[in-house]
C-alpha cells in the first residue's frame, strides 16, 4: 500500500501525526490475514509498534506486511513502513515497523478457526 500523507494529517510539530501512521498500518496490515482466513477479521492486538524516524507531508509512504504466523484462529502480521523523501536526491527510510495480531471472525464476530490449506 502507498499512500502520501497531507497537511490535515501533522501534529503540532509539524511531523505527521503517529496515530495517522498507526490507523494506515492496520489498514495494509489487514489485507494479507482477510485472504489467509478466506474472510472477516478484527485486529486483537498491537504487539510492537516503533517509530523510527518522523514522516513528514511529501513523503511517499509504502508499507511492506508479511505473515510472522498462523495460529488456531489468529494470524500475526509484521509491517515494515518506508518512505521515499527528497525527489531532487531520492532516499529510501525506514520510519516504522509493527507486529500486529488479527483474528478470523464468523458472521456473528465470534473468532472462528483459519482454513488449514
Amino acid at each position: 500500500m502507498r499512500v502520501m500523507p497531507m497537511p490535515a494529517d501533522l501534529n503540532g510539530n509539524g511531523d505527521v501525526f503517529g496515530g495517522w501512521l498507526m490507523a494506515q498500518v492496520d489498514l495494509a496490515g489487514a489485507v494479507l490475514p482477510a485472504r489467509v482466513a478466506r474472510g472477516r477479521i478484527a485486529t486483537v492486538a498491537v504487539n510492537q509498534f516503533v517509530f523510527k524516524q518522523p514522516v513528514y507531508v511529501g513523503d511517499l509512504v509504502s508499507f511492506y506486511a508479511r505473515v510472522e504466523r498462523v495460529g488456531t484462529t489468529s494470524i500475526t502480521i509484521h509491517v515494515e513502513v518506508w518512505v521515499e523523501r527528497d525527489p531532487a536526491d531520492p532516499k529510501l527510510v525506514k520510519v516504522t515497523e509493527a507486529s500486529l495480531t488479527y483474528v478470523a471472525i464468523d458472521a456473528r464476530g465470534k473468532p472462528r478457526p483459519v482454513p488449514l490449506d
